[in-house]
C-alpha cells in the first residue's frame, strides 16, 4: 500500500536526507516526491510504498525526528500599504515596528513616482489577529497605513507556510475536519505537481481550487436555479432544474412516478429539496425514481432523495468500491484522482446505499463498441432505450433515449455549452483545467457524441445534457440513393 507523508522540513541543507535515511532503513520505497520552494519553503510531500506496519513505523520515526507537524494551525498573510515620504530613513521605523512584533515580511513592492511619497506594499505573515490590531494602531502613528485586498493568483505573498495558510482559509470557509484539511493539502499538491510539469503556473492551480471552493459555497448559499417547464412531443410535462453548480436535475411527470435524471452535488441537497417541493407540492407523498447517467460526484450527490435509482452495472460497481473505501471508476485515471477527492470532501459526498440501486444492464467488463444497448426501462408512459458508452467521459456512462416522446438524456457525453447560465459557465471552466480534461478519453468522447446523433430518427428531438439548457434539433430525412 501507499501513504503520503506531509513533512515539515527545515529550509537547510540535508533536511531531505534525514527523512530518506529514516524511510530507507525500514525497507520502504519512495514512489513520489514533491517540493517547490517557490510555493512553500518547508512542506515536502513524500509518497511511500510498503506494508502497513512498516508505514506506521515510518510515521512514528518521522514524527520523533520532527518532520511531521504536530499542529496544522497557522496564521495568514495580510497585504498592507504604508505611505511614506520619499526621503532617506522613513522606512526604518516601520521595519523596526515589524521586527518588534516578529512578523515575517513575505512580499514587498515600491517605486518612486515623483509625488514626494512612496507607497510601500508589504505582505506580513500574522498568526494572531490581536497582534495585527495593535500593530496597525502603532503603525498609524508613523505614517498612513491601510489593509489591501489582493489577487492571490497574481501576487505570491508568502511561501514559508503556503499550504497550511491556503488550506486553513478553505477549511474555515467550508467547515472541514482536521483530516479533511490534511487530505486537501495532499491532493492540492498532487494537482499542482501534475500541472507544473505541464508548464502551468503553480499559483493558478491553487487559485482555481480556491475558486472551486468559493463556487461550491456560493452555489449552496445562493441556490438560484433556472427552472424551465417543457413538454415532450406527446405532451408529457418536464421540469428542468439548472443549479449554478453541479449537474441539472430533470423531472418527468409519469403516470405513477416522478422520474428524475441526475441529482447534483450533495452540498445542494437541502436547497434542491426545497426547490422540488416548490415545483411539486405533493413531492413527499409521490413515488420518486432516478435515472443516473453516470457516477460522477456532481451527478449523484442527492440520490438519497429517491426511492429507486436506475444505473449501469459499472456505476453499481463504482459505489460498491467507494463504500469499501476504495477508489471509484473516475479515480482509475491518476490525473483525475486528486480533483475527484477534493470534490468529494468539499461537497460532503457519500456514495448511495445499495438497497436503493437497480441495475439496468451492462457488465463490469470494458465495452467494445462506442454505444452498446444494455437494456430497456419502462416507466409508463415512457419506454427508454438504454445505451452504455465505451467510457470516453467515464466508464459506466449511460444514454437514455425515448423515441415516441422524442427525448434523449446524454449525461456529460453531450452538454449544451451555449445554453450555460453565467454562473454555470464560470464554475464549469474549473474542472477542465484541474483535471486537464473532464473526459477520460477526449477523442473517444467525441466519437460517442457523434454516435448519439446517429441514433436519432428524422424529425424534431429534445436533447437534455447534464449541464446547460435543453438542445433542440431537427434531424433531416436521409435522401434515398439512386442507381
Amino acid at each position: 500500500m501507499k501513504r503520503v507523508f506531509t513533512t515539515m522540513m527545515a529550509d537547510q541543507a540535508g533536511a531531505f536526507l534525514g527523512a530518506d535515511r529514516c524511510i530507507s532503513r525500514l525497507g520502504l520505497n519512495i514512489t513520489r516526491v514533491s517540493y517547490n520552494k517557490a510555493v512553500d519553503a518547508h512542506l515536502l510531500f513524500i509518497e511511500v510504498e510498503g506494508d502497513e506496519a512498516r508505514l506506521d513505523e515510518a510515521e512514528t520515526a518521522l514524527a520523533e525526528l520532527g518532520y511531521l507537524p504536530h499542529s496544522m494551525t497557522i496564521g495568514s498573510v495580510i497585504l498592507l500599504e504604508f505611505r511614506l515620504e520619499d526621503r532617506p530613513g522613513t522606512l526604518y521605523p516601520v521595519l523596526e515596528l515589524i521586527r518588534r512584533y516578529r512578523f515575517n515580511i513575505s512580499y514587498i513592492s515600491s517605486q518612486e513616482n515623483g509625488s514626494g511619497f512612496q507607497d510601500f506594499k508589504m505582505g506580513l505573515f500574522v498568526d494572531n489577529s490581536r497582534d495585527i490590531s495593535a500593530f496597525m494602531r502603532e503603525a498609524a502613528q508613523l505614517c498612513p497605513v491601510r489593509i489591501l485586498d489582493y489577487d492571490r493568483s497574481e501576487k505570491i505573498l508568502d511561501n514559508t507556510v503556503f499550504y497550511l495558510s491556503f488550506a486553513n482559509e478553505i477549511t474555515e470557509k467550508m467547515g472541514l475536519t482536521a483530516q479533511e484539511k490534511s487530505d486537501l493539502i495532499v491532493n492540492s499538491n498532487l494537482i499542482m505537481q501534475m500541472l507544473d510539469e505541464r508548464n502551468n503556473p503553480p499559483y493558478k492551480t491553487f487559485d482555481y481550487i480556491r475558486q472551486f471552493a468559493d463556487g461550491v459555497k456560493a452555489g449552496t448559499l445562493r441556490y438560484e436555479p433556472r427552472i424551465t417547464r417543457l413538454q415532450t412531443a406527446k405532451g408529457l410535462p418536464i421540469t428542468l432544474i439548472e443549479p449554478p453548480v453541479g449537474s441539472n436535475t430533470c423531472l418527468l411527470e409519469c403516470d405513477d412516478v416522478l422520474l428524475a435524471v441526475d441529482s447534483g452535488f450533495a452540498c445542494c441537497r437541502d436547497r434542491l429539496l426545497d426547490t422540488l417541493r416548490g415545483c411539486f407540492p405533493d413531492w413527499d407523498s409521490r413515488r420518486k425514481e432516478l435515472l443516473l447517467t453516470h457516477a460522477d460526484v456532481d451527478h449523484v450527490g442527492c440520490a438519497d432523495l429517491f426511492d429507486l435509482v436506475h444505473l449501469s452495472q459499472k456505476c453499481f460497481d463504482n459505489f460498491r468500491l467507494e463504500r469499501e473505501g476504495l477508489p471509484g471508476l473516475r479515480e482509475e485515471n491518476s490525473i483525475h484522482t486528486p480533483y475527484v477527492r477534493i470534490s468529494k470532501l468539499l461537497t460532503g459526498y457519500r456514495p448511495p446505499q445499495e438497497a436503493a440501486l437497480r441495475v439496468l444492464g451492462g457488465s463490469s467488463e470494458p465495452q467494445t463498441e462506442l454505444l452498446t444497448r444494455i437494456g430497456t426501462l419502462t416507466v409508463s408512459p415512457l419506454t427508454f432505450e438504454v445505451y452504455e458508452g465505451q467510457g470516453g467521459h467515464v466508464r459506466g456512462e449511460c444514454i437514455f433515449l425515448e423515441r415516441e416522446h422524442r427525448i434523449v438524456f446524454t449525461g456529460d457525453i453531450f452538454v449544451n455549452i451555449r445554453g450555460f447560465l453565467p454562473a454555470q459557465a464560470r464554475f464549469n471552466r474549473l474542472a477542465p483545467f484541474l483535471m486537464t480534461s473532464v473526459d477520460v478519453a477526449p477523442q473517444l468522447a467525441k466519437q460517442e457524441r457523434d454516435a448519439i446523433f446517429r441514433l436519432l430518427d428524422p424529425g424534431s428531438w429534445q436533447i437534455f445534457g447534464a449541464h446547460g439548457g435543453v438542445y433542440e434539433i431537427s434531424v433531416p430525412k436521409q435522401e434515398e440513393s439512386s442507381c
